[in-house]
This record gives C-alpha cells, sequence and structure tokens, in this order.
C-alpha cells in the first residue's frame, strides 16, 4: 500500500508546484544579495580625491543633503562639507587618507551602510591617527553617494578645527567701551584648549575669565567649563556647520545679570585673515530672553 501511495504523493506534489503562483513561486527563490564591489569602490575614490586635492571628485561623493557628523559636530549639506575639508587640509597641506572597509550590509538595493576605519596621516613620516566610521551609501544616478556619515576619531583630533582660533587676539568692547583681549593656547600635548580673556572697561574693574575646551575621549565630542571674576560659571558644547563654531553654553549668571540660570550660544565666525566675530545670541536669563549681545570684532596681534 505504502509502495503504491508513493507515485501518487510525488504526482500530486509537481502538480501543486506547477500551479503556484508565479509571485509565490519567485518568493521562495533566494533574493540576491547586491553587489558589494562597487560601494568599495566608491570608498577608494574617496581617500583618491582628498589625497589629489579634487575637490569636485570629493563633492561628488556626497549627495546635496548630506550630514556630516564628526566629534560631536554636525555639518550639513554638500557645499559645507567639501568646505569643511578644504579647510582641513589648509591646516594641515600635507595629509593624507587612507580608508579600511570592514563591512558593507545592504539596507536596500539602492541603500548601503559602510562601516570601517578611516586613517588620517598629516605629514609624511608621523604616525598616522585613526578614526571609526560608518555611513550609508545612497545609489544616486548610478553613482553609490554618501548620505550620512559619523564619524568617532581621536579626542586629541577633535580639537583641530580649533587651530586656526590660538594665539592672542583684542578687540574693542561692547558699545566701543574699552577693549577684549583673548589668548588661546593648546595644552595637555594637545588634548586641551586653554582660553585666557580679560575684559577692560573705561571705567570699573576688569573682568577675567578662564575656559579649558576639551574633546571627550570616547566619542570626540568637544565641551567646555568656564569660569569668570564675576563668580559666573557656565558648561558649553560645541557644534560646527564646517565654517562657523557655535558653543551652546550653560551656567550660573553673574550677580549683575538679575537672576540665577543663564543660556545662550557664542557664534564664532572666521571673517578674514586673522580676523573673527564673536557674538553671544539666544540669550536667557531663569528663561527670559534677553536681547543678542553685540558682536565682538577680533584681530590676531601675535
Amino acid at each position: 500500500m505504502r509502495d503504491a501511495l508513493g507515485p501518487i504523493v510525488c504526482t500530486l506534489a509537481v502538480a501543486l508546484a506547477t500551479c503556484l503562483p508565479a509571485g509565490v513561486a519567485a518568493a521562495r527563490e533566494q533574493t540576491p544579495v547586491p553587489d558589494a564591489e562597487p560601494v568599495r569602490r566608491a570608498a577608494a575614490a574617496y581617500a583618491q580625491a582628498f589625497n589629489a586635492r579634487d575637490f569636485a571628485a570629493l563633492a561628488e561623493q556626497w549627495t546635496q543633503n548630506a550630514e556630516l557628523f564628526e566629534g560631536g559636530m554636525r555639518v550639513a549639506g554638500r557645499d559645507a562639507i567639501v568646505g569643511s575639508l578644504r579647510a582641513g587640509l589648509q591646516r594641515h597641506p600635507q595629509a593624507t587618507m587612507a580608508i579600511e572597509i570592514a563591512d558593507v550590509q545592504f539596507v536596500a538595493a539602492s541603500l548601503a551602510r559602510v562601516s570601517g576605519v578611516m586613517k588620517l596621516t598629516r605629514k609624511p613620516g608621523e604616525k598616522p591617527f585613526a578614526a571609526r566610521f560608518v555611513s550609508l551609501r545612497l545609489l544616486e544616478e548610478g553613482v553609490w553617494r554618501l548620505a550620512e556619515s559619523s564619524v568617532t576619531g581621536s579626542h586629541a583630533a577633535a580639537l583641530d578645527a580649533f587651530d586656526w582660533l590660538v594665539g592672542t587676539w583684542q578687540a574693542t568692547g561692547p558699545g566701543g567701551d574699552g577693549a577684549v583681549e583673548t589668548r588661546i593656547e593648546k595644552a595637555l600635548s594637545g588634548h586641551a584648549i586653554v582660553v585666557r580673556s580679560t575684559i577692560r572697561p573705561k571705567s570699573g574693574d576688569a573682568i577675567e575669565s578662564i575656559a579649558l575646551i576639551h574633546a571627550d575621549r570616547d566619542t570626540g565630542a568637544v565641551r567646555s567649563w568656564t569660569f569668570d571674576s564675576t563668580g559666573a560659571r557656565a558648561e558649553g558644547v560645541f557644534t560646527t556647520d564646517g565654517t562657523t563654531i557655535d558653543c551652546t553654553l550653560v551656567g550660573t549668571a553673574a550677580d549683575a545679570a538679575g537672576g540665577h540660570r543663564a543660556e545662550w550660544v557664542r557664534a564664532i565666525a572666521p571673517t578674514g585673515d586673522g580676523r573673527f566675530t564673536q557674538q553671544s545670541i539666544e540669550r536667557t536669563i531663569d528663561g527670559r530672553p534677553i536681547p543678542d549681545g553685540e558682536p565682538l570684532h577680533f584681530k590676531k596681534i601675535r
């Protein structure tokens, strides 16, 4: 009996398989895995464009609305990202890059998550420093472009964005009253930046402040701690769009401010060779908005 049923069962199985809808049959087939090689070639081309200083090719690597997250800072848009890369190469004109891809995972046929290590050497013969990255590459017009990239690098390297500020600067005080002098220097073998400022009004006592800027070892996020001679203090977190540097600060207001909790953003923007403008904006005291501070126009004196 068992032998007699065997041919019948086999015949039914073949018939059912033959009669399955085409979509169901296709679903049973293994979905082909997209080819990762073009993605890897795109990553290699990025390093080649960087080393060749080919900014047009670097721009072609990013989508129009791409975002770069590095050292706790966000740079938004293709033009801003390429501008940030250009500024970095101006600070380190001999820098070279190497990229090692660890993994390519396809989120969809036209979207890939790429992870690996980026190694940057500032000068020939120097030891390179390594940074981990996770990027999203989007297949756009036949090109695997970067839509987003998050880089976790050396905490010392995260302070490179501040190199152009190192030195001694002077500005006229708010409202033309007196003068402001700021001295910015790297400390602790490049792992911190110390900022010392003095405001000398035409009348009254000078106000002195000291700030320590440091990058987090694990995330590269850049933070600051500021204290001044009025008793005020603040903690800040830095962000940048590739050109302007913003520090969002929260702290205890000076006695003369008529409140306790102060919040504001200190915006720093380069305005030419050896010059920058600094302004305190989005200010509040105990949650109450107050007017923006007057911009201070600094000039480097040494």
